[in-house]
């Protein structure tokens, strides 16, 4: 038995999400059915990140224990020749056996990206979030320097959120604009409750409009209440981008 770590790439548009389930076609689920055929038995996948149904990622990682005597990079192939195209294995190594994917990770970086503009073109309509009004960026980037520290974001969670605590340390939040009309919300730090980025995203948007003012990020997180806050971005903007162990 050894134990690989894999970096993977997915468009999550036609999938329920990361994490396999009862229903529906899962990224986990796909790679294990494919380490399992090249593996000759049912193979465990662990991942970094749960991520919803239409959230992407550029540097997802995952982890299972394998017999295969495939070298690394035959593994690679042989994966991606399994796996649909929305699917890529990118990177994949042997590590110690004491690495866990979820466990050992030290901090996730999360991109954000909204379309400013009348019209969205077709091929970014599903990576992007399609906001026609007008956003004030410097506002909303205003409002952003609130979310970094170690602060409780019950407000910003999923209303079926099962977690322990909603204390999360949030190391950088920032805004910037890549051309006329995509703006991006970089957010990295240890932990994420579900939901989390995208009821940010919501609530600067709004900032971002006028609708609410920029000292609201700062009273949400003070006195944390999720029906205070904005509503949730659509999942098709969000891109889990990297994990650090």
């Amino acid at each position: 038995m050894r134990t690989i770590k894999l970096v993977v790439q997915y468009d999550g548009s036609d999938f329920v999400g990361w994490q396999r389930q009862g229903k529906g076609v899962s990224v986990q689920g796909l790679i294990e059915e494919a380490l399992a055929t090249i593996d000759g038995a049912p193979v465990t996948l662990h991942g970094a990140g749960r991520t919803d149904a239409g959230v992407h990622a550029i540097g997802q990682v995952a982890s299972a224990r394998v017999t295969s005597p495939i070298e690394d990079w035959q593994l690679v192939r042989a994966l991606n020749a399994h796996l649909p195209k929305a699917i890529r294995v990118t990177e994949l190594t042997t590590v110690p056996d004491d690495f866990h994917a979820r466990f050992s990770a030290t901090a996730k970086t999360y991109e954000y990206r909204i379309w400013n503009g009348r019209t969205v073109p077709p091929f970014i309509r599903q990576y992007a979030w399609h906001v026609i009004e007008p956003l004030d960026l410097a506002l909303m980037q205003q409002a952003a320097l609130a979310i970094p520290g170690e602060r409780d974001f019950a407000a910003f969670r999923s209303a079926r959120s099962t977690n322990h605590t909603t204390v999360r340390e949030i190391t950088s939040a920032v805004w910037r604009k890549e051309d006329d009309h995509t703006l991006v919300f970089e957010i990295g730090g240890k932990g994420f409750l579900r939901y989390m980025v995208r009821s940010l995203v919501g609530t600067l948007v709004e900032i971002g409009r006028g609708q609410r003012t920029v000292d609201d990020m700062a009273r949400l997180l003070a006195a944390p209440d999720r029906s205070r806050a904005g509503r949730t971005a659509p999942a098709r903007g969000l891109f889990l981008m990297k994990v650090e162990y």
